[in-house]
């Protein structure tokens, strides 16, 4: 089922086309990831998906009654205020203990409903916002850049949250990181923005096309095999699925690999 959908949608802010035709869609229970460089639109292309940034052209499609759960690029948060955990995730709509209890415990913090969020590690911090966009039981998750400040291994443990999300709840998942090394592997399909879509398709099929590795080149080769070929023991991402094939006529083919990025 497709849950939301975006046709020729062009984006511009001032003279700046940020967003050129960008046609893509996301359906339940799929993990979709959105990789490109520094400016490239990533962030833009999520706000217009939300409605927050307007489109000069084209359109966006959502299914009827589609809930979605949002954790933005950044939530800068005054230390000096006194702000729990449970009164966070009553922001901006009271949720009673019950449901608080449950999303905290389903991102593996369970009890911490007292904690002062300025006390919180990053990893913690992230955990929260994910609890508060689960509480809308959300068929949708919206996630921009959620591990951006994370170490490695927080990165990775919180990738295998978002599958653990996925599969309990049949979710879909959009999300735009900067972490391709982990991505690669925790994706279903991977779009490659920069101003447009250059291609699309399975992690390994993207990996390998042209328009990825000139704008990524192939920097975390050998960490990614390694990763992938753990992660591959433990399921299968359809690698055999067909290569995308953009507007201006490219090629692409595949594989599987990934290096750094940041806001659109």
């Amino acid at each position: 089922m497709m849950l939301l959908s975006a046709q020729k949608l062009t984006v511009r802010f001032g003279a700046s086309e940020v967003l050129s035709g960008v046609t893509m869609g996301i359906s339940a229970g799929e993990i979709v990831t959105v990789l490109g460089p520094n400016g490239s639109g990533k962030s833009t292309l999520l706000r217009a998906l939300l409605g927050i940034v307007g489109a000069v052209s084209g359109t966006v499609t959502r299914s009827a009654g589609l809930r979605i759960g949002y954790v933005p690029q950044r939530l800068t948060m005054d230390r000096a205020m006194p702000m729990t955990v449970r009164r966070f995730l009553s922001l901006p709509q009271r949720v009673d203990d019950a449901a608080a209890d449950t999303a905290l415990g389903r991102v593996g913090l369970p009890g911490l409903g007292a904690q002062q969020m300025a006390a919180l590690s990053g990893g913690q911090f992230q955990r929260v916002l994910l609890a508060r966009a689960l509480l809308v039981q959300p068929h949708l998750l919206i996630l921009d850049e959620p591990t951006q400040g994370l170490d490695q291994p927080g990165e990775a443990a919180f990738y295998r949250l978002i599958e653990e999300v996925r599969r309990d709840t049949g979710a879909g998942v959009l999300m735009v990181s900067h972490d391709l090394h982990v991505v690669m592997a925790a994706s279903d399909r991977v779009i490659c923005l920069n101003h447009h879509i250059c291609c699309e398709g399975t992690p390994r099929v993207v990996s390998n096309a042209p328009e990825y590795r000139a704008l990524f080149g192939l920097g975390t080769q050998g960490a990614l095999a390694l990763y992938q070929h753990a992660h591959d023991h433990s399921h299968d991402h359809a690698p055999h699925a067909p290569a995308h094939h953009d507007h201006s006529g490219h090629d692409h083919s595949g594989h599987d690999h990934a290096e750094h990025d940041h806001a659109g």
